[in-house]
């Protein structure tokens, strides 16, 4: 890990509040990139606003939006956004073959046309920056305009979070497995 969590037995006023904002709502605990970010309680606030926004309050149902994020972790080879979402995905309905294949980096074998719109989409976006017309209009109809939008910015907070996990080095949790092959 390149750079410790803050010390949380001395933390500043800021980042108190900001550390029992987080663990008072649904996550009930801090670690991982929000530990992290309390370095910036503004940065901590304001990102665990929108996660929360994310996981507990956006209108894609759950099944979608773990493909996307276990597709995002993947994509990026962040292993603690994979660690932390693989359990969420089994009860949200993901399938083990697609879960794997995701991990494999191979083509999931999605069954559904809103399951393989989260899937089409987070790679399109994550690897051409861009998404073609094709795969928009696809979107578009399996999961509808709300959906997109909240399928955009869960893909844009998972960046985030895996972009920390990265550039910090934040570790699994002792006795984990790395998931993805070397």
């Amino acid at each position: 890990m390149r750079l410790a969590y803050p010390d949380m037995d001395d933390l500043s006023p800021e980042q108190q509040r900001v550390y029992s904002t987080i663990a008072g709502g649904p996550r009930g605990r801090v670690r991982g990139p929000l530990a992290l970010w309390l370095h910036r309680p503004q940065l901590a606030e304001t990102a665990q606003a929108l996660g929360q926004y994310c996981r507990y309050g956006c209108s894609l149902q759950p099944r979608l939006a773990e493909i996307a994020v276990l597709t995002l972790a993947r994509i990026w080879n962040s292993e603690l956004p994979w660690h932390a979402h693989r359990e969420d995905a089994l009860k949200a309905g993901v399938e083990a073959d697609v879960i794997e294949a995701i991990r494999l980096g191979a083509m999931p074998d999605i069954k559904d046309a809103a399951g393989r719109s989260a899937y089409a989409v987070t790679v399109e976006i994550c690897t051409t920056r861009r998404l073609s017309q094709g795969t928009y209009e696809s979107a578009l109809a399996a999961i509808g305009g709300d959906g997109l939008v909240d399928l955009i910015g869960l893909i844009g907070y998972y960046t985030l979070v895996a972009m920390t996990v990265n550039t910090f080095e934040l570790p699994l949790p002792e006795g984990v497995p790395a998931a993805f092959p070397q």
